[in-house]
């Protein structure tokens, strides 16, 4: 099964603990720093329910939303339109995109970016990227680290009961490939008190950042630099997400 389908009815009830506000003053703050302009256009790439990119447009950015999973770009434009909000939102996968018009930034948060499992694929994104920015624009995005995936998550069991819904997330990590893989059985309830279950297989990769260097600049994309997540720290070995932010 697709990912994102089945658990994009609950993908925000289970994500009530990432600090999103937290995370979109900092990306915020970095489209600041590299001379965004306020009322800007930017590109949300990845972007699911369209969290980020309501707070992105709450700020003043004009901003469009790209997503392949339906159902998620479904809740996104429903949450648009109860808050009285104009987004764009296209269903689109990030190694293949085209906007209606070029824009001052693209960025992905949220670990979009690790559902890039090849180092072809990701010099895919960034020639779209490339394509989409105005001269000088900015790509922000972030990567979960091969240490997270490793020595985090490993091969673990994650499990979560709420009131209408539950999920077991089986975890592995492939170190040959770099490749996480994420076994997902999601339980939704009906009205009538039944359950439906969904299957779903997510797969993530980790980068060396070499390769995403290598594969922005062979898209002519220039490293502006690499942060530990949530400050302007140099990553270390313990980083467990990373900042990049390539210009145009």
């Amino acid at each position: 099964m697709d990912a994102y389908t089945g658990f994009a009815y609950v993908y925000d009830e289970y994500m009530d603990n990432i600090p999103y506000e937290e995370w979109g003053q900092y990306l915020m703050q970095l489209l600041k720093e590299q001379g965004v302009p306020q009322d800007g256009t930017v590109a949300d790439l990845g972007c699911g329910t369209g969290t980020v990119t309501r707070m992105l447009d709450k700020s003043g950015y004009d901003c469009i939303g790209i997503d392949m999973s339906e159902d998620m770009l479904s809740i996104a434009s429903e949450k648009m339109y109860e808050a009285e909000q104009q987004i764009i939102y296209t269903e689109q996968d990030m190694r293949d995109f085209a906007l209606p018009y070029q824009v001052n930034a693209c960025v992905s948060i949220g670990d979009s970016m690790n559902y890039i499992t090849s180092p072809e694929d990701l010099h895919s994104v960034f020639s779209c990227v490339y394509d989409s920015l105005v001269t000088g624009g900015v790509f922000i995005f972030d990567l979960k680290t091969i240490h997270f995936f490793k020595d985090v998550l490993a091969d673990n069991t994650y499990a979560q009961n709420r009131d209408n819904s539950a999920f077991i997330w089986d975890n592995t990590y492939e170190e040959e490939t770099r490749n996480n893989i994420y076994d997902l059985a999601v339980f939704v309830e009906n009205e009538d008190g039944t359950f439906d279950r969904f299957e779903e297989n997510h797969f993530q990769h980790g980068f060396y950042q070499e390769e995403v260097t290598n594969a922005a600049e062979k898209a002519g994309l220039k490293l502006v630099n690499v942060y530990d997540a949530f400050g302007h720290e140099a990553p270390s070995g313990d980083s467990e997400r990373l900042y990049y932010i390539f210009k145009k």
